[in-house]
């Protein structure tokens, strides 16, 4: 679903919610390491917010941790850059579709609470700065409103 609800002063329309099936449309990410389940609150050029249902079901709780699953900061970060990489993509329209977005760097990290099993991870991020191919991110994710992580984060836009 591809809704536009309304205008905002970038010149664009907000996207109510893209599923995932029009996620995976947008960015190369597949199972086991598609970590957005669904975009809502999207404004092109600004911020968006991925949603990311976290079950047992998830490769990386097998052995992080067997006795206490905790989903690894590493894919709270990741699932934080493919939903800004879900802006970047509406930002540019659908010839950014064939193109990959690289980490370059992460800055700032800090994690609050483990996210676990039966979480629903909120990831509110927002567009920082763009010149060029280079585009800077902060972003927080948040479970029943409160943050779980934080971080600023850079990537690239580059051809497949």
């Amino acid at each position: 679903m591809n809704d536009v609800i309304s205008g905002n002063t970038e010149g664009q329309g907000k996207i109510a919610v893209l599923d995932v099936e029009r996620i995976m449309e947008m960015i190369p990410h597949r199972y086991p390491l598609l970590l957005v389940d669904r975009v809502i609150d999207l404004v092109p050029n600004v911020s968006a917010t991925g949603i990311k249902n976290v079950t047992i079901n998830e490769q990386f709780f097998t052995g992080h941790f067997p006795r206490r699953p905790v989903m690894p900061g590493v894919m709270i970060i990741e699932s934080m850059a493919q939903t800004a990489a879900v802006l970047v993509v509406a930002t540019l329209g659908a010839a950014a579709e064939t193109k990959l977005v690289y980490f370059m760097s992460v800055d700032k990290a800090r994690f609050r609470k483990p996210v676990t099993p039966g979480d629903t991870l909120h990831i509110h991020v927002t567009k920082e700065q763009h010149r060029g191919p280079v585009w800077k991110f902060s972003a927080i994710a948040k479970v029943d409103g409160k943050p779980v992580a934080e971080a600023t984060y850079t990537a690239m836009i580059m051809d497949d």
